[in-house]
């Protein structure tokens, strides 16, 4: 009743805890049908359990057909008569309830024996393949359950249902699967095709913003040297108004001081003309020397 952690949504559309509903699955493990806590829906096989993952395109896209998710993936079963180090099971018995490596499968091939023991490709998960029930081989499949059954289920928890053989009832559902595969592969394709669009969208802007990139920098480059060069004709032109100022400069200083000169020493002569107490030499000076 929490908030969810991992959500995962199963096949009947109702979301738990990845966590919770696995622990929850796995004690029917034994019984091989799995139900849903809310609904009460029950799938066979045991549903793959995903984490809902966001839709980071939020553009319509054709959704996947709905599968019925496959009960768990293969794995690697060892012989149970191997002693020391076992080998691969290739094999295994549904009568015997044992898995048996290709050295230990002989006997049932060549010993009268074991002649009516059912032998099956080894695919792990041996318990799966017999009847909680009963223990028998699941041979038979119950439609109006949609489960296997083994054969004493047919005349005592199936009895009237509509019963088929396992093969009979793969025909049918294999008809079915290959049309959903065949949609699944357009849908593969269409998905290419959208990705192999999506990566040259991306060349295509990685090779845009590289060209814009080498344009900016030719450009600021190129407006960089003008104004290194503006500031050169710049300075080289204050440089020449300087100097033309100060030769102009120089040159008035140079009459200036020239003028200031010769005014200090007319300056001197009056000042002697004006200290002379000889009222006779005073007025002899020549007129010139008394007009400024």
């Amino acid at each position: 009743m929490d908030s969810l952690r991992d959500p995962v949504t199963i096949p009947c559309g109702d979301t738990y805890c990845l966590e919770c509903i696995k622990i929850y699955w796995d004690q029917f493990d034994h019984m091989g049908v799995y139900s849903c806590p809310q609904c009460h829906s029950t799938f066979t096989p045991r549903p793959v359990l995903r984490r809902n993952l966001p839709d980071v395109n939020h553009e319509p896209r054709r959704q996947l057909p709905e599968l019925t998710p496959f009960p768990y993936l293969h794995q690697e079963t060892f012989c149970d008569f191997c002693v020391g180090r076992r080998n691969k099971a290739v094999k295994s018995c549904l009568m015997c309830l044992a898995s048996y490596c290709e050295t230990h499968v002989k006997p049932h091939y060549e010993s009268a024996t074991f002649k009516r023991h059912k032998l099956v490709d080894e695919t792990g998960h041996l318990d799966r393949k017999i009847c909680p029930q009963h223990e028998k081989g699941l041979e038979l499949f119950c439609r109006s359950d949609q489960m296997c059954v083994c054969v004493l289920c047919t005349v005592r928890e199936h009895r009237g249902h509509n019963i088929t053989s396992a093969e009979e009832e793969r025909v049918d559902k294999q008809k079915i699967l290959v049309v959903t595969q065949t949609e699944v592969q357009h849908i593969i394709q269409e998905r290419m095709k959208e990705l192999q669009e999506l990566k040259h969208n991306v060349d295509v802007l990685k090779s845009g913003a590289q060209r814009a990139q080498a344009e900016s920098d030719k450009t600021f480059h190129e407006m960089l040297q003008a104004v290194e060069r503006w500031k050169a004709e710049i300075h080289q032109m204050i440089m020449a108004n300087m100097q033309s100022a100060m030769l102009q400069a120089e040159g008035y200083v140079e009459r200036l001081e020239l003028e200031i000169l010769e005014l200090q020493r007319r300056d001197a002569e009056l000042r002697h003309i004006l200290d002379t107490e000889d009222n006779i030499h005073f007025l002899q000076v020549p007129r010139e020397t008394c007009v400024s």
